[in-house]
């Protein structure tokens, strides 16, 4: 008798799943065995989705849909919006902005908006409100730092007028009293030499090592004791540790002349010269100013300042620290402001005058950061676009809350050196071999300046203008990591020549410094979103 077999469904079910999970575990051992590249995608997207999903929006907001946004946002579809902006989607503009650049007519309306100025929506009544606002804050600010200038100024010329005194008298010069006139000369603002200006006393150095980052550190006088004060703190860009190096200041007659003559071309009036002439026959007397006596002199002289100026008297609260601080700021801006992009038509003396208003006024409000080079190139393109001292400040403002964050005492440049390695070893894993091989330069420090100025040395003004406002809208549509994706699509563009010529650290800086100026920023920009979009494919491959 034959025996019949009942299958229920529930058996059926199983026995289904089964058979499609045998099936999926076949078709995975035979792509390991046969192709074992399988196994190594797999591990491939694990990695990207592990430390690259932070660097990407996962929502993907196409170039064609609603319409084709390659055109950018024109002053065509601005007058449309300003019509009727209540209605108009802000996503739709930033969209153009971000695949298409704004038409250069419209882009002193436009940054604004862009940088957080003014919000989208706003009617022109609140839009003047804003204005009005900020105008007034900006005078008052400007009146602050001004008055606290006067007072500086007044202190550097007693401080000098003390110095030649105790010269021609024969006397020696109190280590602290020094240490104060020489302090400009040894405490630097620049967190990278300038490639158009090398220092002509510094020592000889490989090609291209000059923008490598250096940052400075002002320390604290009363931290430590007199004799182990370190003055200048640096950044190693080759440990990537912070390392500190100690400046001792001497009885030498030559650093006394160096700081003499620093303090010398700021003065207004002459004669100095034949004070000056006297050092190399001064005796060697033991007499020597008194801090007690300086500190004196110094608060007298805030006194007499507020007075015969005709300002309040409150100005004498400024504490000896606060104007030291103020004083070094206000050199190191001087120094960047009369270099601040010279052969460009913009920058007149009276523009410079403004923008040294700006960056005094800026700083003034933030004195725990200081003035950092760099800033004035950050300040100078919005300068261009707004040609309105009030409106560049508050842009400025906006902007540097985040580009403050890449200066020394932010802590974003790692960051953006450890995501530059992630990106690069995932999507080019040869290239960033050949790093490895050559010097191992996968600290990326050869980006650096890119990152805190968001290139803006290595482009054209025109281009500058169109990279970053692509930058500024990014956040909302595909990355608040764009910048990672330029550098990323700078490397690519060159790739080729990188790998041929097997470049090493020296050879890579001294290539991007030779290309300043000369890129073809539309194909950078185009291969920095494509990028972005394979990050994001590759996080929405599942």
């Amino acid at each position: 008798m034959q025996k019949v077999c009942y299958v229920t469904i529930d058996d059926m079910k199983v026995l289904q799943v089964s058979l499609r999970v045998i099936t999926a575990w076949s078709q995975l051992c035979v792509c390991v065995c046969v192709c074992p590249s399988g196994l190594a995608y797999c591990r491939h997207l694990s990695t990207v989705r592990t430390h690259l999903s932070a660097l990407v929006n996962h929502n993907i907001v196409p170039p064609d849909r609603p319409c084709e946004a390659s055109g950018g946002l024109s002053k065509e579809v601005w007058s449309k919006y300003q019509k009727d902006c209540k209605n108009y989607k802000e996503l739709e503009l930033l969209r153009l902005v971000y695949y298409g650049g704004v038409q250069h007519d419209i882009r002193k309306e436009v940054w604004p908006f862009l940088l957080g100025h003014y919000k989208f929506g706003m009617g022109k009544k609140d839009m003047s409100q804003i204005d009005a606002k900020i105008s007034e804050r900006y005078q008052q600010v400007m009146r602050e730092w001004k008055a606290c200038e006067v007072i500086v100024r007044q202190r550097e010329k007693e401080m000098q007028s003390a110095i030649f005194a105790k010269l021609s008298s024969g006397s020696s010069i109190d280590s602290h009293v020094l240490r104060l006139v020489h302090r400009d000369s040894t405490l630097s603002n620049e967190v990278f030499m300038s490639v158009d200006e090398p220092d002509a006393g510094s020592q000889e150095t490989p090609s291209g090592e000059d923008i490598t980052p250096t940052m400075t550190t002002l320390v604290p006088p009363a931290a430590l004791p007199p004799e182990e004060r370190p003055l200048v703190e640096f950044d190693s860009p080759d440990s990537g540790l912070p390392s500190s190096r100690n400046y001792s200041v001497t009885s030498a007659h030559s650093q006394i002349l160096s700081s003499i003559d620093d303090s010398q071309s700021m003065e207004e009036e002459g004669g100095g010269g034949e004070e000056a002439r006297t050092l190399g026959v001064l005796g060697g007397r033991q007499d020597s100013l008194t801090e007690d006596r300086l500190c004196s002199q110094l608060d007298k002289l805030v006194t007499n300042g507020a007075s015969a100026e005709g300002m309040s008297p409150s100005l004498s609260k400024y504490t000896i620290e606060l104007l030291d601080i103020v004083a070094l700021n206000l050199h190191r801006i001087d120094k960047d402001v009369q270099r601040c992009d010279r052969n460009y038509y913009y920058f007149t003396p009276a523009n410079l005058e403004k923008l040294r208003n700006i960056m005094c006024s800026y700083v003034w409000e933030h004195l725990e950061m200081g003035y950092v080079q760099g800033m004035c190139d950050l300040l100078a393109p919005l300068m261009v676009i707004l040609d309105d001292e009030c409106l560049a400040y508050s842009c400025f403002t906006q902007l540097m809350k985040r580009m403050s964050q890449n200066f020394p005492n932010g802590g974003a440049m790692d960051t953006h050196f450890a995501n530059m390695r992630s990106l690069i070893q995932i999507l080019d894993s040869e290239l960033f071999e050949l790093m490895q091989q050559n010097g191992d330069y996968t600290h990326f420090y050869f980006c650096y300046r890119w990152f805190l100025l968001d290139f803006k040395r290595e482009l054209l003004y025109e281009d500058v203008f169109a990279v970053w406002e692509v930058i500024w809208v990014a956040p909302r549509i595909s990355s608040k990591h764009f910048v990672l994706f330029l550098a990323l699509a700078l490397v690519t563009v060159y790739r080729e020549i990188i790998m041929d010529n097997n470049m090493d650290f020296t050879d890579i800086i001294k290539f991007f410094n030779e290309m300043a100026e000369r890129h073809d920023v539309q194909h950078i920009l185009k291969i920095a979103r494509e990028l972005v979009h394979k990050v994001q494919s590759l996080m929405d491959n599942k």
